[in-house]
């Protein structure tokens, strides 16, 4: 299963990298999007200049792929995430930490071209499809 950092399906919205492509060489039933990606990308939608050719993009992708909710799995890892990252002075952005913790609660993979920050992260699986 992989999860989409808000970064990934931003490249895969403007086509940069090899996003696009290796997204449709995924099944869609192993795509996941977190709800707080979900809330980033539509407000950077509804900020955007070229926001009605964006959000008709992103539908697209919204309805072959699946929603992975903020539940109690994901919040009791990001307290995990977040308590470990302050102990050892390397915190990471609050909803980074909320889309590690959606990644780890599912056991998949999070997709996402900022490994430096995620990889912080102990157990989170990384990988980066706009290099590959």
């Amino acid at each position: 299963m992989f999860v989409l950092d808000s970064n990934t399906i931003i490249h895969a919205l403007k086509g940069k990298g090899g996003v696009h492509e290796r997204l449709l060489a995924v099944p869609p039933d192993r795509i996941l999007i977190p709800a707080v990606a979900l809330y980033e990308i539509q407000v950077g939608i509804s900020g955007s200049s070229d926001g009605s050719n964006r959000r008709r993009k992103f539908e697209a992708l919204l309805s072959a792929v699946s929603i992975a909710p903020f539940d109690r799995s994901a919040a009791d890892s990001a307290t995990e995430i977040r308590l470990d990252l302050m102990r050892r002075g390397q915190l990471i952005g609050p909803l980074d930490i909320l889309l590690a913790a959606t990644a780890l609660s599912l056991g998949a993979v999070l997709v996402t071209h900022n490994t430096g920050e995620f990889s912080r992260v102990p157990g989170l699986r990384l990988t980066d499809w706009y290099s590959l």
